[in-house]
């Protein structure tokens, strides 16, 4: 005598994760809409630094809500703009344009390695790419604070990288098996 089980079906969708994504997405764009909008009606005039930083808390948290990657990177990119906006404008006793190109490179770095950092709250392992554009800005930015000898040393490696770069293309393709 054989006997049959009922077979239950589990549908493998999540929509309680679609509704989070959605819900997500429209308190974003009604919240930016609103601030868009209020400056308009309102004639207000935000620093160029708390508009930046507003997007990017908007993206931000949107993101780690969501725990969607995608949504971590314009955050972390305008938090940067945000942040090297803002420590531009901090009165700091006759900075060279030396300096202030400077620290903006470098608080817009800073802003890529929070995207790596962040990685680690919506996937399983960090995101190391993101240090790589940050850490060309933030050196870019060290060598223009050193002045004048510093903006000729990034001149030299403007003529510079395209030559390594037609190196490398030559050996790849010239590299025996």
């Amino acid at each position: 005598m054989s006997v049959q089980l009922p077979i239950q079906t589990i549908e493998t969708t999540d929509t309680h994760w679609s509704y989070r994504h959605r819900v997500a997405a429209g308190v974003a764009l009604i919240v930016i809409g609103l601030l868009i909008a209020a400056g308009q009606v309102f004639q207000i005039n935000m620093e160029g630094w708390a508009f930046f930083a507003v997007l990017a808390a908007i993206f931000l948290a949107w993101g780690l809500v969501t725990r969607t990657f995608g949504l971590i990177i314009p955050g972390g990119v305008l938090g940067g703009i945000g942040l090297g906006i803002f420590l531009t404008g901090l009165p700091v006793g006759g900075a060279s344009e030396f300096i202030t190109g400077g620290v903006f490179l470098i608080g817009f770095a800073a802003g890529w390695a929070l995207i790596s950092l962040l990685s680690l709250f919506t996937s399983d392992r960090l995101a190391w790419w993101p240090l790589i554009p940050g850490g060309i800005l933030a050196a870019i930015g060290a060598v223009l604070m050193t002045g004048a000898a510093g903006l000729g040393l990034l001149t030299a490696l403007g003529y510079a990288w395209p030559l390594a770069l037609i190196g490398v293309g030559a050996y790849i393709l010239l590299k025996r098996k």
